[in-house]
């Protein structure tokens, strides 16, 4: 995988985008190019092609990212893959449409296009097509080798085995490091007497993952691991290696001393500044295109039953420091008539018929875009708890209070990444994702959230 902006993109991912970018602003030039073959020439009004081809390149790179498509984690089949295909260009056909007659700059004649949209996604399938055959074969996958073979190598093993988990890592085999208890498959133990260096050049191995839990008094091979080191091969502690692979930060394997030396978790006044303009531009956007879609919710909520239409609620924001949230009521008014608060359940049977609907599209959190404008949330963080869960999380949870050293999110990395949670053991679970966040939080990264929300927002995943 390649560290991008401190977030991990694998590389067979951001070589496919970047041959659909060359295919879908590729398609453009050899539309109109084959539009106008007869007449000899391209008109002068068409000849600055390029930015016409990086807008539609752009927009349908959005929309398929939204549809799903680059998502490493999707196991669907080729009717899947054509359904979304189909709801991708079929949104970008009315994307650059409406853009056509709003930028008339843009436009590159309706026979053209239609002949550049055809052949972008002819290009598009080829390129899926293959791409999925170099998946099968292992292409662009690293080769590793891991040190130990106890219960943190087994967790190595276990990650990799499932089929559900897109992984750009190999394991070649597991190197014993003292002790009798093996958890991982014997077959894949290599015992022999050559050095780890020796057995790295022999195996081409491209990185080293350590798996041993006691590395004083010899657990690990200094002197070897430094000899590899210093010939190019990447080591990887486990705590570094779950972060690549599964986008959070693994609380088995995560310890104090290795929190305060990696990379990340920073905060200063530029990346709050930043972050602070892109939450008042997104909100501002969100809210303009929104507002019949509020208005509309509001009315049903009143008409389906009554009490209020918003519903006010005390969370726990940045610093522990305690704020008002604004949601659409999704629940009928006496929903925690004991004064107790609940998590929702699957199927809860306090929801409404219209909260339903709403909390399914996610239209409940629109309300919250105004704590973004007050600032007490930023449009992308981690989902804000309430007082007496996040108290009693704190005692049960380590590291839970981490989350609170940035601001809350109407979406984050946890939300599209695992589904609602409603148990103590889920709040682990996003827990996890939570600090991955606050730890390579920037620009990208909430780019990439917001395109995943969107994924989320029209598959309806983790809904309750």
């Amino acid at each position: 995988m390649i560290r991008f902006f401190r977030h991990y993109v694998p590389l067979n991912l951001l070589i496919l985008v970047l041959i659909e970018a060359l295919i879908l602003g590729g398609a453009i030039y050899a539309g109109v190019s084959a539009r106008f073959l007869e007449i000899g020439t391209i008109p002068s009004e068409l000849t600055p092609l390029l930015p016409k081809a990086l807008t539609f390149a752009v927009v349908m790179l959005g929309l398929m990212t939204a549809s799903g498509l680059y998502d490493l984690e999707w196991q669907g089949g080729a009717r899947v893959l054509l359904q979304r295909l189909s709801l991708s260009f079929g949104i970008g056909l009315l994307a650059m449409s409406l853009l056509f007659y709003v930028f008339p700059v843009l436009l590159v004649g309706r026979g053209a296009f239609l002949l550049s949209f055809g052949l972008a996604l002819l290009g598009i399938l080829l390129s899926r097509t293959l791409f999925l055959r170099w998946s099968r074969v292992g292409a662009f996958k690293a080769r590793a080798l891991v040190i130990g073979t106890g219960s943190r190598a087994a967790q190595i093993e276990t990650l990799l085995s499932d089929r559900g988990h897109a992984s750009n890592t190999e394991v070649i085999g597991y190197v014993p490091m003292g002790g009798s208890h093996h958890f991982v498959d014997h077959v894949r133990i290599i015992n022999t007497e050559e050095s780890l260096a020796d057995l790295v050049t022999r195996l081409q191995i491209s990185e080293i993952i350590l798996a041993v839990r006691d590395r004083r008094d010899g657990g690990i091979p200094v002197q070897d691991l430094l000899r590899c080191k210093l010939r190019g091969i990447r080591i990887l502690e486990l705590s570094s290696f779950f972060e690549r692979e599964n986008g959070h930060l693994q609380l088995d394997s995560l310890n104090a001393s290795w929190m305060i030396l990696a990379e990340g978790f920073y905060q200063g006044i530029l990346r709050d500044t930043v972050k602070r303009l892109f939450d008042l531009v997104v909100s501002a956007v969100l809210l303009t295109v929104s507002l019949p879609i509020m208005a509309l919710a509001a009315l049903m909520i009143k008409l389906e039953s009554h009490g209020p239409v918003l519903y006010r609620q005390e969370r726990v924001g940045q610093g522990g420091d305690n704020f008002t949230i604004f949601k659409f009521r999704s629940m009928c008014v006496d929903a925690e008539k004991d004064g107790k608060p609940k998590w929702a359940r699957q199927n809860d049977d306090r929801i409404t018929f219209t909260g339903r609907l709403i909390r399914r599209t996610r239209i409940d959190e629109l309300p919250q875009v105004f704590n973004v404008f007050f600032g007490n949330m930023s449009f992308v963080g981690p989902r804000p708890e309430r007082p007496y869960f996040v108290q009693d999380l704190s005692q049960k949870i380590p590291y839970y209070g981490v989350r609170h050293t940035v601001k809350p999110g109407i979406t984050g990395w946890a939300q599209v990444r695992y589904p609602y949670g409603a148990t103590d053991e889920d709040a682990m679970h996003k827990l996890q994702y939570d600090l991955y966040y606050v730890k390579n939080h920037s620009l990208f990264l909430d780019l990439m959230i917001l395109f995943q929300t969107a994924q989320v927002v029209l598959w309806g995943k983790g809904v309750r």
